[in-house]
């Protein structure tokens, strides 16, 4: 499967794949709950609206 995406949404991709990744590190190291991490999640999915970023969300990219 090939992707074509603008700048923007490869920075947006990017920067959601980096905050879930330590978002994922955090929960796994106990210092979040997945009630948090779903939060985090939620919250930065609408932010930068990734193209990718939700097909690889169990998926530890970084």
């Amino acid at each position: 499967m090939v992707v074509v995406m603008s700048k923007e949404e490869f920075r947006n991709e990017k920067l959601y794949q980096t905050t879930m990744h330590i978002a994922r590190q955090m929960l796994a190291e106990g210092l979040i709950s997945e009630e948090e991490y779903r939060q985090i999640d939620t919250i930065f999915t609408e932010k930068y609206k990734p193209t990718l970023g939700t097909l690889f969300a169990d998926i530890d990219l970084l």
